[in-house]
């Protein structure tokens, strides 16, 4: 109590030399603290932390890979696809400028004359955007198909050197951060080391 009563009569002797600090930041970090451990006390709340959960089960599931040639990051995707879910499907953004169409229709055939047993889906976007068709077909395969688990498995080349990397395109981020946003489904980035 005598500690509280002198750092009462420092506080407002200093008061005007700084002290007024230590009386608003000494509250506002109290009150931030507070507010974090209710945010991490809401999440273990809803994650169950301290309970034991219901066992696990197994739901039927789907895993969607975006793809844009065929390659032996195609293929590896599609090998990891295959071992993770039930049923696979690759799908592919067409644009309509005639070139676009061209490659998309090249790697129809060509995808065909690999026969994978995956379906090769197109889909189409007029704006030339990348992550909002597969968002969007997402979206209704999770609507159409209820019960079952859906997973986007992204494939991204990494090179071995940090230069490289930095040179490489945005796509996946594209795709997973489209995905993220308007759907539930889970996200797999594979990251294909190229040395």
């Amino acid at each position: 109590m005598l500690t509280g009563i002198a750092a009462v009569v420092v506080t407002a002797t200093k008061f005007e030399d700084g002290a007024w600090l230590i009386v608003i930041a000494l509250p506002l970090l109290v009150v931030a603290f507070e507010a974090v451990h209710r945010a991490y006390a809401r999440i273990g709340e809803r994650l169950g932390l301290g309970c034991i959960p219901e066992p696990p089960h197994r739901d039927r599931s789907v895993v969607i890979v975006p793809v844009s040639n065929l390659s032996r990051l195609t293929c590896e995707a599609l090998n990891a696809a295959a071992s993770l879910g039930d049923e696979v499907r690759a799908v592919t953004v067409c644009h309509p400028d005639p070139e676009d169409r061209a490659h998309t229709h090249a790697l129809a055939r060509d995808w065909e004359l690999w026969n994978p047993g995956v379906p090769l889906i197109q889909l189409t976007s007029e704006r030339r955007a990348l992550g909002s068709p597969i968002a969007e077909y997402v979206g209704e395969t999770v609507a159409a198909e209820p019960g079952t688990r859906v997973t986007v498995l992204i494939p991204e080349v990494e090179p071995d050197r940090l230069r490289l990397r930095l040179l490489q395109n945005q796509r996946g981020a594209v795709v997973a951060h489209a995905v993220r946003r308007d759907t539930d489904a889970v996200i797999c980035r594979l990251r294909f080391r190229v040395s």
